[in-house]
């Protein structure tokens, strides 16, 4: 089973406190990329994985999907998913995405944002997803970018010069990381960009798209505290699709 760590109050009430918990996707500055990777939405069925405060439910009801549904571990995540939601197309319910079972649900797009790093093994879940998919439909994600969740522990490395570095050691070690972030033993687990694209492979996906994130020079402009995100990818955009045949 995964670590709810969103129902631990002080982690809850630190993450309550980031900008994407309190402006929602415009808070994400990833959100315009991963949004450029999503399919047209006008009356699809959408599951969102690790739902959150359902921003992306509300958002893709807003540009046409016909119903959508979002999962989570966290109870206090869904309460506040719930508060927020006032819309009789979008279900909540909890789930553990390390057992989910979608056998005879069916879904045009599934969407899932950092939360997959989160499980100890992703192959089973692509593999769920892929059979809840019909043909075309697509799958999108986006997980801490392997070179950001490799070292233990994480941090910059500065020289003598003041040059900040981010290490890479342990990066062909899968496996737990554990890091004191809005939390003391928040759990997350390492695996190399190969083994989430060869499983997303496995699984019977095509590979549409794959990004290294990093922000536009325009947003360090707006938020130059970004500025350091463009120095090495935190995170790993993927978008993959069913094939029709």
């Amino acid at each position: 089973m995964s670590q709810n760590i969103y129902d631990n109050p002080g982690f809850f009430e630190g993450y309550a406190q980031l900008p994407r918990s309190q402006q929602g996707l415009a808070g994400a500055p990833e959100w315009p990329a991963l949004q450029a990777m999503l399919p047209p939405l006008g009356g699809k069925r959408v599951l969102d994985l690790g739902c959150g405060y359902g921003w992306f439910c509300r958002a893709v009801r807003e540009q046409g999907a016909a119903e959508t549904v979002g999962i989570d571990l966290s109870a206090k995540m869904l309460a506040r998913a719930a508060e927020l939601t006032r819309d009789g197309g979008i279900y909540y319910r909890q789930g553990d995405l390390s057992r989910l079972e979608l056998t005879g649900e069916s879904f045009d797009l599934v969407y899932s944002s950092l939360a997959l790093h989160y499980l100890p093994d992703v192959a089973p879940l692509f593999a769920q997803i892929h059979g809840a998919l019909g043909a075309g439909g697509s799958f999108v994600f986006s997980v801490e970018h392997p070179i950001f969740t490799c070292p233990q522990p994480q941090g910059w490395l500065v020289d003598e010069e003041g040059r900040r570095s981010w290490p890479i050691n342990g990066y062909q070690a899968e496996g737990k990381r554990v890091s004191n972030w809005l939390a003391d033993g928040v759990i997350k687990y390492h695996r190399t960009l190969g083994t989430y694209l060869n499983a997303l492979i496995a699984a019977g996906f095509e590979i549409r798209h794959v990004e290294d994130w990093g922000p536009t020079a325009e947003q360090i402009a707006a938020n130059p505290a970004l500025a350091e995100e463009a120095e090495r990818p935190m995170l790993l955009l993927v978008a993959v699709q069913k094939p029709l045949g």
